[in-house]
């Protein structure tokens, strides 16, 4: 069945009651506060008219980017498939309104050239996707991870080969350790092909990339950084308070284990959303806020599974900013 005409809502990008949008490092791109990560609930297994829902509402709220990956899913691929569908009968006449990534660095498909970091896979994975989504070009190419084995020069010197072909406008990096990272930012400076993005894991339990210096260095580059996970696979909202629920990804396996759910965990939880109630937020639309605090953070990638869910996101760009009281109060919750 065709679905109705899509016509997006004429007063998405009202600054007054929509998003607000961060430049990308050094570069003449804005990015939302909050982009729409496609990694989970948009694969076949999903229904497709929810997907076609969640991203409407996104578009319609002033979310121009969406992140994709070739193997999200599941089953592989079959994200970057149901957004191109969405994409053929949506959104076509906004493509150029739209920032759209993806990546290739994990396995794919059966053999050795359907993994890690050859020319011969982010090619062939590249292209891949574009057919996938029924697009002529991504607007950013992730290296979804660091390869220890290949040549560095190779990796980085297929994805300037990638953007000078005009199948992505932008290269991204997603977590490489610091070292290679500031050595691929020298490289792909010195061939007029700057890495616009770095993308990696931060929420309020996970801080790596600020302890480790990575955050700082991407920043010193000149590079956008953009934050995943900011709700710690689902920690960082109010389903875990009282324990682990039936049918939730801890108590599924799924991402995140109920092991891991410990009474201390439980009571760190706990405070956070005490100081969030007192900011008059949920505990998830403070876990965003928090992230977006930090100034060098360029977007924030939700995942959702609901409209409602996305909804309750978006709230958190009109939080008020932190006191360094409450700052204070979110590092002592968690030790």
């Amino acid at each position: 069945m065709t679905p109705p005409p899509y016509n997006p809502a004429p007063d998405r990008y009202d600054s007054d009651n929509q998003m607000q949008y961060r430049r990308s490092g050094r570069s003449g791109i804005l990015l939302p506060e909050i982009s729409l990560g496609l990694w989970h609930n948009f694969g076949a297994v999903n229904p497709l008219q929810r997907s076609r829902d969640i991203l409407r509402y996104a578009f319609d709220h002033g979310i121009t980017h969406f992140d994709l990956a070739n193997n999200y899913g599941p089953p592989y691929g079959s994200a970057e498939q149901t957004f191109g569908e969405i994409f053929r009968t949506d959104f076509r006449p906004y493509r150029d309104e739209m920032l759209i990534s993806t990546k290739a660095g994990y396995d794919m498909w059966p053999g050795p050239y359907g993994n890690w970091g050859s020319r011969k896979y982010l090619i062939a994975s590249l292209d891949q996707s574009l057919r996938r989504m029924n697009l002529e070009y991504v607007d950013i190419f992730y290296i979804h991870r660091f390869d220890p084995a290949t040549p560095i020069e190779e990796t980085l010197q297929a994805l300037v080969d990638i953007v000078r072909s005009g199948k992505a406008l932008y290269i991204g990096i997603s977590r490489w350790p610091l070292d290679a990272a500031k050595a691929a930012f020298d490289y792909l400076d010195r061939r007029d092909a700057h890495c616009l993005i770095f993308q990696d894991r931060l929420n309020m339990l996970d801080r790596a990339p600020v302890y480790s210096g990575v955050i700082d260095a991407v920043h010193d580059a000149g590079t956008g950084f953009i934050a995943f996970s900011p709700l710690a696979q689902g920690l960082l909202t109010d389903r875990y308070l009282h324990g682990v629920p039936a049918g939730s990804r801890a108590a599924q396996g799924r991402f995140l284990k109920a092991d891991n759910i410990t009474p201390e965990v439980i009571r760190r939880t706990r405070q956070l959303d005490e100081i969030a109630s007192s900011r008059g937020q949920t505990l998830a639309q403070m876990a965003v806020s928090w992230v977006l605090a930090d100034t060098r953070v360029t977007s924030v990638i939700a995942g959702c599974s609901s409209i409602d869910q996305l909804a309750d996101t978006i709230k958190a760009i009109r939080a008020p900013k932190f006191t360094a009281e409450e700052l204070s109060l979110i590092d002592n919750a968690i030790g």
